[in-house]
Order: structure tokens, then C-alpha cells, then sequence
């Protein structure tokens, strides 16, 4: 049986305007109460890379947000929500992101994202155990609300990705330790989806955004919402609509690889795809893989590999891109102690595992990825 995805058109994001089109998109996969139920505990992942305003296209949107709480609270379930920012504080990334005073009025609490324990996966195919936040294990099943975005190291960040939200805190960046080629990144994120009890799947792409992403892009409006109970097949669905070849991207082309779902066997209701595919949508369409490159040496690393890099104009010298990076001697930091919070940090790309972490979590979008001139040439 193909994978269903539901296309709906919406054009702001107007209160009474999105939960018309959630009730749509809901019902078009069969309806909230097969997603949630009385006496059951359902978490709402949003997106909260930040404490970014939602006017940045960074997170997800509140009205969203509320409108799906309203809808699966009628279903009777008690409704839970929480997130694990790239950096800072997971309810403090909620209070700015307006999903704080949302959540309140509609009387849900923030799930316990800051501590964890362990969850075996003998089934996973690279990664037997994770540490997962307390929320996302106390919860009988889970509600994914990605955003639509474009991301340094993945292409693009969507119902798949959302859910390495639910690693807590820094044991993200072990990860892109543990794993710097990016096919085993993904190959974790989809063993991470497959061990979660996530039912629904949504994507706000109402603003999208394209070029830096996955938080210091462009907010691009696309006007439409995903729904889905195969992520696979959103994060294809949405891969077209950007432009993008999904078997360019990593998380996709694995999910299907591992069963998680499917991009060959979709069927699309509701509004037709056609008319969201935005072909100058601003979006890195050369191949993902490093598979090959990383194990060459320095010289052919720096020579074919993107890489991050300090525009020293936009720099304020925060040391966030200090902080975050995960390898041990930094592969970011400042060029003498004397230099923190006065001058911007330096890349010694020899230690670079090319994760784009930095990239990510600048907060003045003064870090960028750029792909040398022989990568450009190999993968055009």
C-alpha cells in the first residue's frame, strides 16, 4: 500500500486560517482519533532549534502548534510537548519562540527535556542504544511538527531530522563525532526514528526557509502543510516542492533502505504538488556524500569537502561556534586567549569533521558553508 501524504494549501498564518487547514490535512489521513485517544499521553515535537521570533522561519510556528493541540485535544488525549535546542535551555527556546504562552493558554505542560535514560534498539542497524529525553520516552506515542528548511549537512531538515531533538542537550554533538561521514548520520537519525512511537508527521513549509539553514536562511513562503504517517515520504514530498532530487538526500534515501518509509511509493490527496514546486528555491542541489573524501587526507578533505567559514564583518566573537563544536581540540576557536570575545574564532580545517554545527547555531548568521572549487567541479 502506497505512503499518503497530505498536500494542504495555506497562505498565513492566521489563527482561524490554520486550524481549517490542520483539520483538513488531519482528516485526509483518516482523522485526529487515530492519533490520539482518551487516556493516553501524546507529545508534540515541534521544532526549537532556538529561541528564534517565528517570524525567522526557524522553528515551528505557534499557530500550528495551537492548532494541532486543539484538534488532537479533542480526541481526548493529555497532550505534552518538549524539544531539545541545539544550544541554551529547552523552555527558555519555548518562551521565545511564542510555543510557551500557546501552551499555557491551552493548558499543556513542557515534557522533561532535559534528562534522559538509556533506550535499547536492538534492532537498529548502526546504533544499538540511545539517550533519549525523559518526554519522549513517557509519552504512548508522538506528534512530529517539522519545519520546512535547508540544512549545510543533510540538504535539508525535515520529519526525520526533527525527531534528533529528542537526544538530550550536548549528547547531539557526540554524534556528528561519532559519525562525521554523512550517510552514517543519517543511517542514525532513521535507527533513532525507528525506535521512537511517532504516529503523525507534519511539516509548517507556510514559511519556509531556503539558502543558510537550517537557522540563519531566508524565510521563503511555500504556503502549504504536510501531513503524513511516513516521514520518508513528507520529507520527498517536501524535497520536490524545494527543488530538490530526494535521492540527494541522505535521510531519505536510508529510511527507505531500513523500511522506515517510502519516497517511490507515494500517494499524494489533497492540494496538487505541482503547483508548490518553487524551482529557485535556494538550496545546496550537489551530492550529500563524503563517503570516500573524508579518509583522503587533509589536502583532499579541504580541497572537495564544504566547509564552514567566518564572514569577520558579521562576527560579534560570542564564542557560540566555540561551544558547540564537538571535536577535542576544537576545530573552532579563538587564535589566542586574548582574543576571546574580542576577535572572531578560527577553523583549523585539519580537525574539521565538516559537521557544520557552528554554521547552525551561529546566532549572527556569520558563519557560511562554501564548496571548493574541485568539489564544485566533481559533484556539478
Amino acid at each position: 500500500m502506497p505512503s499518503r501524504v497530505a498536500i494542504v494549501r495555506c497562505e498565513s498564518y492566521d489563527i482561524a486560517t490554520v486550524h481549517q487547514a490542520v483539520g483538513r490535512g488531519i482528516g485526509l489521513l483518516g482523522g485526529s482519533s487515530l492519533f490520539a485517544s482518551r487516556g493516553e499521553t501524546v507529545l508534540l515535537k515541534p521544532n526549537l532549534l532556538t529561541g528564534a521570533a517565528p517570524d525567522a522561519a526557524v522553528t515551528t510556528h505557534p499557530a500550528v502548534f495551537a492548532a494541532l493541540v486543539r484538534h488532537l485535544q479533542a480526541a481526548g488525549a493529555t497532550l505534552t510537548y518538549g524539544d531539545s535546542p541545539g544550544f541554551g535551555n529547552p523552555e527558555g527556546a519555548a518562551r521565545a519562540c511564542g510555543l510557551a504562552d500557546v501552551a499555557a493558554e491551552l493548558g499543556i505542560r513542557f515534557a522533561d527535556f532535559t534528562h534522559g535514560r538509556p533506550l535499547s534498539q536492538p534492532q537498529g542497524r548502526l546504533i544499538k542504544q540511545f539517550f533519549l529525553a525523559n518526554g519522549a520516552l513517557d509519552a504512548d506515542g508522538i506528534v512530529s511538527i517539522s519545519k520546512m528548511k535547508t540544512h549545510a549537512l543533510t540538504r535539508m531538515t525535515g520529519a526525520v531530522k526533527n525527531q534528533f531533538g529528542c537526544v538530550v542537550g550536548m549528547r547531539k554533538p557526540e554524534f556528528h563525532m561519532r559519525m562525521p561521514d554523512i550517510e552514517h548520520f543519517c543511517s542514525m537519525l532513521v535507527d533513532l526514528n525507528l525506535a521512537l512511537p511517532c504516529r503523525l508527521y507534519v511539516m509548517d513549509g507556510i514559511v519556509a526557509m531556503e539558502g543558510n539553514g537550517p537557522r540563519n536562511g531566508d524565510p521563503r513562503p511555500m504556503n502549504v502543510l504536510l501531513f503524513s504517517t511516513d516521514p520518508v515520504a513528507l520529507d520527498a514530498t517536501a524535497a520536490r516542492m524545494m527543488a530538490l532530487d530526494p535521492g540527494l538526500v541522505g535521510t531519505i534515501v536510508t529510511g527507505q533502505e531500513y523500511g522506515l518509509g517510502s519516497y517511490t511509493d507515494v500517494e499524494l490527496v489533497g492540494d496538487p504538488v505541482e503547483s508548490f514546486i518553487a524551482e529557485d528555491f535556494v538550496a545546496n542541489r550537489s551530492a550529500a556524500s563524503t563517503t570516500g573524501y573524508r579518509d583522503a587526507g587533509p589536502f583532499a578533505r579541504n580541497m572537495i569537502i564544504p566547509k564552514p567559514y567566518i564572514v569577520a564583518s558579521e562576527c560579534t566573537a560570542c564564542g557560540t561556534c566555540v561551544t558547540v563544536c564537538p571535536v577535542d581540540p576544537k576545530a573552532v576557536d579563538w587564535a589566542a586567549p586574548a582574543d576571546k570575545g574580542k576577535r572572531p574564532p578560527k577553523h583549523r580545517y585539519a580537525r574539521c569533521i565538516r559537521c557544520y554545527c557552528c554554521q547552525e547555531m551561529c546566532p549572527e548568521s556569520a558563519i557560511k558553508v562554501r564548496t571548493p572549487l574541485l568539489g564544485r567541479v566533481i559533484h556539478r
